[in-house]
């Protein structure tokens, strides 16, 4: 087939010969393998099944997800209140919603809320807060017992009137209560001027500012996936969204709904790598079909070309599906690699048909001389690359893996329509092109140049390659996912947001102790490491000094028992009631602030202004007030009855699902481990991980997967690189039979990618999960267009750079780089750096094939 370029000749004139026949079994292929397709089409969006389960760390996550099923594949929901009451208000109503849809959504679960912490939060801080807590609701008791006997307007100005009639009485001063007076006074004024306000009765009686702990809550659960969707938990997210708008959970009303977790955030990947895509689309196949035109120079190619573009890739799609079963997320980069290197093919034999029509006398004889002069180039061109999609086929990223074989079926589908196919269509077509040289004479004394200096070239390509090795050991890779995604996606700002706190951050190793009674001293180890903050586990949540702890909430809920339950709860106040209460409270405020100065009287009189405000203004506004002041302080009231009545904890008395999230089902106790610093930062991921392990080999966790992610990654391109490199050389071997006429081939290809490594190591462009995938198509493009020039050279011809070979190699580089640039241009981090990276290689894969090529091949074949 190599060594006979006849054999190619007869192909390419029996498609010409009987074009009809020749198209309509291509045709019936398609028809064939479309309708096998659409019948058999499978994609998965499932990134777990990229990488091979036989894996160490793989089988341990798959045995802690075992272990814990509720905890894999998550939708995290997290509510943000403008204060801590509507954040716990916003986050107990929406999971109650949630929790009726359990065909769309299951365990839906609160792990920092509910019963039990609503009982025993308190217990589960230090002695000294609890005893500093209980002593400020003792001190609040004369103006919580107003409240919750009147929870309304008129009790909130009853209980104001409490305190300053103990004021009046010299039982207290007017600074004790400074800071309620000066809230009460900027909310109702607010109020007053149509501004939207959140009062927080908590904050209240607080000597801190409610930090982001007290106003964030969370929701987990796990939603119904739907896997043959590009974004399996889309309906199951939209759903929380649509409850969230129906229960008023928004900004205008205080409170931010967020979706994050493993789910949320694998769709908006999709979304975002999607978005814009058909504009971009539409804008890369223009510039493919200028590009095209500007090649061959006719409409009619240009439609060959595409067509049996076309043709092959419904085609290679249905080998795909008949071999591999379906699609992966990798593998449907099939797409691009086949239209880039299927077009090359087609470039390579219309632009040698037409430099033949100059001497032959009809469109069949120009067709078979040009499958006489490109034919062996491209089956070897094509085989090659095929081989080194294939050498991905043993390695366990089984993303690439899959890639590898469609691929690689595709090279030879492309190369066989080439040589069927796209001959019978021009005969068809009847290209009108115009009689001329198709190549660049202009670029003759280059190539003269380059073969006068070939030493010094090949000198100047050997001093490149030793500074590129250099500075290799300084190309990083990045294998943090989070970096790759886009920031302006919902899912990845939350969780950036989640990564800065440290008592939040998803960021954490999980580890099983033997038993319960060995908690203790794993725990012990692993806090004593100074990569770590925090370690939790279950006996976390059995609080420490409960008889102490347990008796200064008894005193306080003595103390407060008729205060907080009072015999009789006054009925709702009418809007006169309110009105008058609002204009006695005004008066006793202005007495009581007279003639000071303080921060307190100011604050007194502030407010006693908008009290008559409120009371002399429409009834509409008194209404919004209450709206803004009442269902917080039915929250609070029924937060401090519920701590107040705290027990007694035990491990027998947790709750089910608390449980069942801190102990396998297997039974053994959860021990999560949180690092200390920067948990998006890669270096503290990779010291906490290793520090963790050296005391626990089997801690999973997602600093632990994604690292072993990234060297199943490396490991496989590395497989992947060593086995092709091996393949494609021992081909070039048998095919070309001398060792010289090998290396000519392959040294400028490695020549390309030394460049392009040491590229990115002087641009700061990392390798990472998405743009080390555009290695392969480097490999692939490089041998192509080298076994060109070299295939040619061995016939003996002498002038490439001027020939048709060169526009066809330039021309087919730029209709690969237009869908490169359409890459580099997205708003995806990592598809970006993919589209910078793939134009960094095909740049130095035109600078070593059109520079250093000539003057390797500068002295003739023997």
């Amino acid at each position: 087939m190599f060594t006979q370029t006849s054999l190619t000749a007869r192909i390419v004139a029996a498609g010409t010969r009987w074009p009809w026949l020749t198209l309509l079994l291509a045709l019936l292929l398609a028809l064939g393998a479309g309708f096998y397709s659409s019948r058999h089409f499978a994609l998965t969006a499932d990134t777990a099944e990229l990488i091979a389960t036989d894996l160490p760390w793989r089988q341990g996550e798959l045995a802690y997800e075992a272990n814990f099923p509720q905890l894999h594949n998550l939708v995290v929901v997290v509510v943000d209140g403008a204060t801590p009451e509507l954040a716990e208000s916003g986050a107990a109503r929406l999971t109650e919603r949630l929790k009726a849809m359990p065909e769309l959504l299951h365990d839906v679960h609160r792990p920092d809320g509910g019963p039990f912490f609503d009982h025993h939060g308190l217990m589960l801080l230090p002695l000294e807060e609890v005893q500093a807590a209980t002593e400020k609701l003792i001190e609040a008791q004369p103006f919580l017992g107003p409240l919750a006997a009147d929870p309304s307007l008129r009790g909130v100005m009853g209980a104001l009137d409490t305190v300053l009639r103990g004021v009046e009485m010299g039982q207290a001063r007017l600074d004790d209560i400074a800071r309620p007076l000066s809230a009460l006074a900027e909310t109702f004024t607010r109020v007053v001027e149509g501004r939207p306000t959140f009062f927080s009765w908590q904050n209240l009686f607080s000597d801190q500012p409610a930090g982001t702990r007290m106003l964030r809550r969370f929701i987990l659960m796990r939603p119904e996936l739907d896997y043959s969707n590009l974004q399996p938990g889309t309906r199951a997210t939209d759903a929380i969204r649509a409850a969230a708008r129906e229960l008023r959970l928004d900004p205008a009303h205080g409170v931010t709904v967020r979706l994050t977790g493993p789910v949320p955030m694998a769709d908006e990947e999709f979304g975002t790598l999607a978005e814009g895509g058909e504009v971009m689309g539409g804008a890369m196949l223009l510039a493919l079909v200028v590009m095209l035109w500007l090649a061959v120079r006719s409409a009619r190619l240009v439609g060959a070309i595409l067509l049996t573009t076309l043709i092959g890739l419904v085609i290679t799609a249905g080998l795909g599906l008949l071999v591999a079963g379906r699609f992966n997320l990798i593998s449907v980069a099939f797409i691009p690699l086949f239209v880039g290197l299927g077009v090359d093919f087609g470039i390579q034999v219309c632009v040698r048909f037409r430099a033949e029509r100059l001497g032959q006398a009809d469109d069949r004889a120009a067709l078979a001389a040009a499958g006489r002069g490109v034919g062996a180039s491209l089956a070897l061109a094509a085989l090659a690359t095929a081989v080194g999609f294939f050498a991905f086929l043993p390695t366990s990223f089984l993303g690439v893996s899959e890639l590898g074989i469609i691929a690689g079926m595709g090279m030879v589908v492309a190369f066989l329509l080439s040589i069927t196919l796209l001959p019978a269509l021009v005969v068809l077509l009847r290209p009108r092109g115009k009689q001329a040289e198709v190549g660049w004479p202009a670029l003759a004394p280059l190539e003269g140049w380059l073969h006068r200096r070939h030493r010094l070239v090949m000198g100047l390509a050997v001093v490149a390659a030793l500074a590129s090795l250099a500075v290799l050991p300084r190309l990083h890779f990045d294998f943090n996912p989070i970096h790759l995604r886009s920031q302006k996606a919902e899912s990845i700002a939350t969780l950036e947001d989640l990564m800065r706190d440290p008592d939040r951050t998803p960021n954490t190793i999980s580890v099983l102790a033997p038993s319960l009674e060995a908690v203790d001293a794993l725990s012990a180890r692993l806090a004593a490491l100074p990569e770590v903050a925090q370690v939790v586990s279950l006996k976390s949540f059995i609080p420490e000094q409960q008889p102490e702890k347990l008796a200064a909430i008894a005193d306080a809920a003595d103390l407060l028992a008729l205060t907080l339950d009072p015999p009789r709860v006054r009925s709702a106040p009418t809007d006169a009631d309110v009105v008058r209460a609002m204009i006695a409270t005004a008066v006793a405020l202005r007495a009581a602030a007279e003639q000071e100065q303080t921060p307190a009287a100011i604050a007194a009189r502030r407010l006693a202004t908008a009290l008559d405000a409120l009371a002399a203004g429409p009834a509409t506004t008194r209404v919004a007030l209450a709206e803004a002041v009442i269902p917080p302080l039915r929250t609070l009231l029924g937060q401090i009855r519920a701590m107040l009545d705290a027990g007694p904890v035990t491990a027998e008395t947790l709750p089910p699902d608390l449980v069942a999230d801190w102990v396998a089902r297997d039974g053994r106790p959860l021990i999560q481990v949180f690092p200390r610093g920067d948990s998006n930062d890669n270096a503290v991921l990779q010291r906490f991980s290793a520090a963790v392990q050296a005391v626990a080999p089997d801690a999973v966790g997602a600093p632990i997967s994604i690292q072993g992610a990234a060297g199943t990654i490396v490991t496989a391109f590395q497989q992947a690189g060593l086995l092709s490199g091996i393949a494609i050389t021992l081909l070039l071997a048998v095919i070309l039979r001398r060792l010289r006429d090998v290396l000519l081939t392959v040294l400028p290809v490695l020549l390309s990618g030394l460049l392009t490594l040491a590229s990115c190591v002087v641009l700061g462009l990392p390798l990472n999960f998405a743009n080390i995938i555009a290695l392969p198509l480097l490999f692939g493009i490089g041998v192509a267009f080298n076994i060109y020039f070299v295939m040619a050279w061995r016939k003996g011809e002498s002038r490439l750079l001027p020939s048709s070979l060169t526009r066809a190699i330039l021309f087919s580089a730029l209709t690969t780089a237009t869908g490169f640039g359409n890459l580099w241009l997205s708003s995806h981090p990592g598809t970006a750096s993919m589209g910078l990276l793939l134009m960094l290689s095909l740049f130095w894969v035109l600078v070593t094939t059109l520079l250093l090529q000539p003057a390797l091949l500068a002295k003739p074949a023997r």
